[in-house]
């Protein structure tokens, strides 16, 4: 007997999501298996960020099947949401709260040991911040932080906006094992870099205006077309 071919980590049939009479997404249909990591390219007001929260489980699909980790959207979102990491524009951290007492917060939502947190810190190189205000750090430190907090509860997917904006070299090549190609994850990776970009993904998903112009194997033309 033929082995059954594994299902697909995110599948999007004709995805639908709009903003009052504004179609944010529309007819937008992509497979991304496991371990692959999908590029998202497009002009800003493209609906990148709005298909990551749709994946994300934080805004709900008006038409179309969406499914994440095998879990149908948004009717069992509650099965994908604690296996998923999302690294938005937001940082989802409370600016009274030090950096270590958001990510304590957050590991006790996953059920995740403490040691956890600690690990992260050290991963993230914010050891010596840890305990100060978010308020008080670099947009850099934030970013960092948020990686952590998208990686607490070890996800097997990532939903990656721009998260390496406003970090330095070194900070990068942190997070790179964590949240990069290395990190071994399936990934869905926004990025306005086109050539660091296409060669980061497996896969490249092309919108403009809400529409998908672009889905196959990264081309840095067609991708710079997307822009013109």
């Amino acid at each position: 007997m033929a082995e059954q071919a594994a299902a697909p980590v995110i599948d999007v049939e004709g995805l639908e999501r709009r903003y009052g009479e504004r179609a944010a997404l529309s007819g937008v249909s992509f497979r991304l298996g496991e371990g692959q990591t999908l590029g998202l390219f497009g002009p800003n007001g493209a609906g990148k960020s709005t298909l990551l929260r749709v994946l994300a489980t934080l805004l709900r699909p008006h038409a179309g099947g969406v499914r994440v980790l095998g879990a149908a959207l948004p009717g069992e979102s509650w099965k994908a949401r604690g296996r998923v990491g999302y690294v938005g524009h937001e940082p989802l951290l409370y600016r009274e709260l030090s950096g270590r007492e958001n990510l304590v917060f957050h590991a006790r939502l996953h059920r995740v040991p403490e040691a956890r947190v600690d690990e992260l810190i050290a991963a993230v190189g914010m050891q010596r911040r840890a305990r100060d205000p978010v308020r008080e750090l670099s947009r850099g430190m934030v970013q960092r932080l948020s990686a952590a907090r998208a990686l607490l509860h070890d996800p097997p997917l990532l939903l990656l906006d721009e998260p390496y904006s406003g970090l330095d070299p070194a900070a990068r090549e942190l997070l790179d094992p964590l949240i990069g190609r290395p990190c071994g994850r399936t990934r869905v990776l926004v990025s306005h870099d086109v050539e660091a970009g296409a060669a980061e993904s497996d896969l490249a998903l092309g919108l403009r205006a809400g529409k998908q112009l672009i889905f196959g194997r990264p081309d840095p033309a067609a991708i710079r077309g997307l822009f013109r």
